[in-house]
């Protein structure tokens, strides 16, 4: 098999394309890197192609490994046709190898194998002469007689002995497992029940109890949800479907006879061959189907999520107070500088007696007025909303107010016990970590929350019951692209950002780290070369998403990649102005002709580029900071009133709707019904994480504390 013919065409690619990328990759490129940077190579191919590339090669390479062990075990047994050899080599899907080969796998002892120990494959093989039109009328039981022996007592075994090694035959013919497979997969139907042990209303999982829906049509939600009740053993889980439209089919398939003794028996072993033989693993194959389709479709919105959470909109890198609530034990305030630096901390008690609520205000008004502290950041979770009150009122007579924004402070607590917070801030209590960690979510979200497995962030679908190593690699894929589109600050990153910049490994970002703490900031992009470990092809993948404010070179604070200097100083020559005036040419910038640009190594892609960041150096990507305000009154659910509008934010998105913060300590559900006036197959096109948006109150279940949401149009 050509491997990149075969992606060209799946992927609507050109050759070139297919070709140039898989050189790049093999060579150690990244995939931010070729889709900023080699643009010219892969005629333009962005990151979700080359992501999409990527992975389809991957599979194609293993398929053909399995292949040529395949081929080699089959060849070994003497049994390799040239037929069998091209249907082989022509498979372009796992299942249809594995069922190529399966009636040459090496298999345990079976009831075939003890028939044809038994000498009753000659008698097999008599009958399976028989299954033709003009087959010959013959009683089966007179020539089963000649096969009787000490092993063999009764005419009865030895019909059966026969049936059995027809029955593995037929069990093992990949176009039948293949159609079989297919109707199965198309046509069953899933029934779900509860057990009799769980009475009604005692279970998660209510609303299984009588439950059926078409495989095909059964959303991914659905799927993971049903496995995991029937895995904790509250329901149970079976795949129905028309049986007598199976043996129909492998009848018309199997039986070719006219003779009536014949017919009947091969009717009787096809029965047993798909009952014995097939049943179970299709049936088992059809449930990995959807099982692994909904992983896919689960994991996607994972991805999805964890994007618009990682680019959220930074408050920006300003004096903040942070402050992680609690009643008993109280709030915990950390104060870090413009850069997220720890600067100090107190611990205030706003929610005990009076005595301690006014020695917590005079606290926080020194601490605003000391740092001239510009945001406050105030983690959502226990004593939150209450906290939220206290600082509004704290606030009301202090001429400077600092913006107050309550912080999503899931995985926070995860986060403080960490080996990376406590190599960060080993001399301060886990309470503290988390408070600066709230903190820094707000100054830049995608720097701090890179620190954590994407998984504690509370932004995925049933993420513990999907294919666990795909999710991690695609996470942390989704991570590696977010830090390369936005780009990394050299000076400040920590090295749990860096390690996701193009081409960083984890023991280069720990060196960058060393080398900035004992020679100081960098002062040059070029610097990077002096770092242990770091080589020139490192240089190469990395710098250009590595940024320099205040550099020598005000190159290195652009998205402009090193190799592509001389291409902006020979404009800057052009348009007869200073490099370090480049960026302020305007207009004329515009009107280059970038033709007269063009070499072998720089193309109008690259050029165009180029241009757009000359325009705008140093811009952060992300959009512009908004937060929800909560409205005042409502902080715990039995505040909330049917048909109360109010405000909040998007923290997850699902496949069957998304879930809002308003403030309550608890999240309500848009139901994907009601997301919008129109129809929605797809939440994500209509919302996304951290999204501001206003919801109307439907229904509050106390007991089960559940809100129930709408976006809808009054």
């Amino acid at each position: 098999m050509n491997i990149e013919r075969v992606l060209a065409g799946e992927l609507a690619l050109s050759s070139v394309q297919v070709k140039n990328a898989l050189e790049l990759f093999a060579e150690g490129a990244t995939v931010p890197f070729v889709a900023r940077y080699r643009k010219e190579r892969t005629g333009e191919m962005n990151e979700v192609q080359l992501r999409a590339l990527e992975d389809r090669f991957t599979y194609l390479s293993e398929l053909e490994e399995r292949k040529a062990a395949i081929l080699s075990a089959i060849d070994g047994q003497g049994k390799l046709t040239e037929a069998l050899k091209g249907r082989i080599a022509a498979c372009l899907v796992k299942n249809e190898l594995e069922d190529l080969y399966l009636p040459y796998k090496p298999r345990r002892r079976t009831r075939a194998t003890m028939a044809r120990e038994k000498g009753l494959e000659p008698l097999a093989g008599f009958i399976e002469s028989l299954n033709d039109p003009k087959g010959a009328m013959v009683l089966l039981e007179v020539e089963a007689a000649k096969y009787l022996s000490d092993a063999v007592l009764t005419v009865e075994e030895a019909l059966k002995g026969a049936s059995d090694i027809l029955a593995e035959a037929v069990s093992e013919q990949a176009h039948l497992r293949a159609y079989l497979r297919d109707y199965l997969l198309n046509s069953g139907v899933f029934v779900a029940r509860i057990k009799d042990d769980y009475p009604e209303g005692t279970t998660k999982f209510e609303m299984y109890r009588n439950f059926q829906i078409k495989a095909m049509a059964m959303a991914p939600h659905n799927v993971l949800a049903l496995l995991r009740g029937e895995a904790e053993g509250v329901l149970n889980l079976d795949l129905t479907f028309d049986e007598q439209a199976v043996i129909a089919y492998l009848e018309s398939q199997e039986v070719r006879t006219k003779s009536r003794p014949v017919r009947q028996f091969y009717r009787e072993m096809l029965k047993d061959a798909f009952n014995r033989l097939m049943k179970t693993s299709l049936t088992g194959e059809v449930r990995q189907a959807r099982k692994i389709y909904a992983d896919t479709e689960s994991i996607q919105t994972f991805e999805t999520n964890l994007r618009e959470l990682l680019l959220s909109s930074p408050a920006g890198m300003k004096p903040t107070l942070a402050i992680d609530p609690g009643f008993r034990t109280g709030c915990k305030v950390a104060v870090l500088s413009e850069t997220g630096k720890f600067l100090e901390y107190q611990t205030i008690f706003p929610h005990q007696a009076a005595t301690q609520r006014t020695q917590a205000a005079r606290t926080l008004e020194e601490l605003i007025e000391k740092y001239q502290i510009d945001l406050i950041a105030i983690g959502n979770g226990t004593a939150g909303r209450e906290t939220d009150t206290f600082v509004t009122e704290v606030l009301q007579p202090v001429s400077h107010k600092p913006v107050k924004v309550m912080v999503n402070e899931s995985g926070a607590s995860i986060y403080s016990a960490s080996a990376v917070a406590i190599e960060e801030f080993p001399e301060l209590d886990v309470t503290i970590r988390g408070a600066i960690s709230i903190g820094r979510r707000l100054q830049d979200p995608l720097a701090e929350l890179v620190k954590l497995d994407p998984k504690s962030i509370g932004v995925g679908q049933y993420q513990h019951d999907v294919d666990q190593k795909l999710l991690k690699k695609k996470l942390d894929e989704t991570v590696e692209s977010c830090v390369n589109y936005v780009g990394v600050d050299l000076n400040s990153a920590s090295k749990e950002l860096l390690v996701f910049v193009s081409g960083i490994t984890p023991v280069i970002a720990k060196n960058i780290v060393s080398y900035r703490n004992e020679h100081g900031s960098f002062k040059d992009r070029r610097e990077l070369l002096k770092v242990p470990k770091l080589g020139p092809r490192t240089f190469e993948q990395s710098a250009g998403f590595l940024r320099i404010r205040d550099g020598k070179n005000p190159l290195d604070n652009t998205a402009v990649h090193p190799e592509s200097y001389p291409v902006v100083t020979a404009m800057a020559k052009e348009l007869e102005v200073p490099l370090k005036q480049i960026t302020q040419a305007g207009q004329r910038l515009r009107a280059i002709d970038l033709k007269r640009y063009v070499s072998t190594g720089v193309g109008e892609p690259t050029l165009r580029d180029i241009l757009r960041e000359l325009e705008k150096p140093g811009r952060d990507p992300r959009a512009a900071f908004t937060y929800a305000t909560f409205k005042t009154g409502i902080e715990e659910l039995k505040d909330l009133v049917t048909g109360m509008e109010l405000e909040g934010v998007v923290t997850n998105v699902t496949n069957f709707g998304a879930f809002v913060d308003v403030g309550v300590h608890q999240d309500g559900l848009v139901h994907i019904s009601q997301l919008a006036d129109r129809f929605v197959s797809d939440p994500k096109q209509v919302v996304k994480v951290g999204q501001v948006v206003k919801v109307r109150v439907l229904e509050v279940n106390t007991q089960l504390k559940r809100i129930s949401l709408s976006m809808k149009s009054l």
